[in-house]
């Protein structure tokens, strides 16, 4: 186990021996194509319609001028792309896909089914088979508008996290890697279906749901949740419905065949002790690499509060490793 800290943050790693030297080895210097993918100014938010079987599919995206690699952040069960992963803060640096942008990297986020601005199922409900078949349409897509970059990293958060692991069984998905978010699970546990949704208008969200991922004082200013609360309910007033929980039953880390790294704050309520440890095994058991991140002081929103620098850190680190492109080594 080595550990160091950064100016955002203390950040633990756990790996086996082979792939931290393979990660030292590819992060020791910046590369001259990452130098040129950064500006100073930040590049502007984009939105784009994906359609998916006759469904429009809404991605939202920061992309530099000569971007190194390529990304899609997948959200949660109650918030959508833009209050989760380009977040407006007064005086603060908080939006994931500026940040990644900022570093070379093409990031794109996705409002799922009933989130944000793409919409409701046909059927009523989201189920994790169909959020997943969005996703590989999606990073097709991404992969068609970059066709000289590698194939995308999938970061998943939360929710979002689980779809990614879902989606990965499918040998065919255009993915580089996986970075699982504030998600873990017991290896062999089940999962059961959620509560089937009810007919008529939705439940609102509230104020009180937007702070409740905020458990870490030391590092979510009032600002950021104030922030937060805001654009997050101006973006999901109501709640999506979701089904077919027990599809993530599906989740097989035998069949995962790309990298995959486990990243969550180390005061995130959401992930027992040794839990993301133990499925980074049984995926490496399978002759996949796979690795954990714990960001120190960070909780479940760990990528918006103080410890945003340490957790953009250990993303472009991991993307860096699995694309490898020319510029990246």
């Amino acid at each position: 186990m080595a550990r160091w800290d950064r100016s955002s943050g203390a950040v633990e790693r756990r790996r086996p021996a082979a792939l931290a030297a393979a990660c030292v080895a590819v992060c020791v210097v910046a590369t001259s194509a990452l130098q040129a993918a950064q500006r100073n100014d930040v590049a502007s938010r984009q939105r784009h319609i994906v359609q998916v079987e006759g469904h429009p599919v809404v991605v939202w995206g920061r992309v530099p001028e000569q971007p190194a690699a390529a990304v899609l952040l997948v959200h949660g069960r109650t918030w959508s792309a833009r209050p989760g992963f380009d977040l407006q803060v007064p005086g603060l640096d908080r939006s994931v896909l500026a940040s990644l942008a900022s570093r070379g990297v093409a990031a794109y986020a996705v409002d799922l089914r009933g989130y944000g601005e793409t919409p409701l199922d046909p059927s009523g409900a989201l189920t994790p088979q169909r959020a997943a078949a969005d996703i590989s349409a999606v990073l097709g897509w991404i992969a068609s508008r970059h066709p000289a970059l590698p194939a995308p990293v999938l970061v998943g958060w939360s929710r979002g996290g689980a779809i990614a692991l879902l989606a990965a069984r499918d040998a065919r998905l255009r993915v580089a890697g996986l970075v699982v978010y504030g998600f873990a699970f017991e290896p062999g546990a089940r999962f059961g279906d959620a509560a089937a949704a009810r007919p008529g208008r939705p439940a609102a969200n509230t104020a009180d749901a937007a702070r409740s991922d905020f458990v870490s004082p030391d590092v979510a200013e009032p600002a950021l949740v104030r922030a937060f609360v805001e654009q997050a309910l101006a973006a999901d007033p109501f709640q999506a419905p979701v089904a077919g929980e027990a599809q993530f039953n599906l989740i097989d880390p035998a069949r995962i065949r790309v990298p995959v790294l486990f990243l969550y704050g180390r005061r995130d309520p959401t992930i027992v002790a040794g839990q993301a440890e133990r499925l980074a095994a049984r995926i490496r058991s399978s002759g996949t690499p796979s690795d954990v991140v714990v960001l120190d002081g960070g909780d479940h929103a760990a990528h918006l509060e103080a410890t945003h620098e340490a957790w953009i850190d250990a993303v472009v680190r991991f993307v860096r490793h699995v694309s490898r492109p020319a510029g990246f080594r």
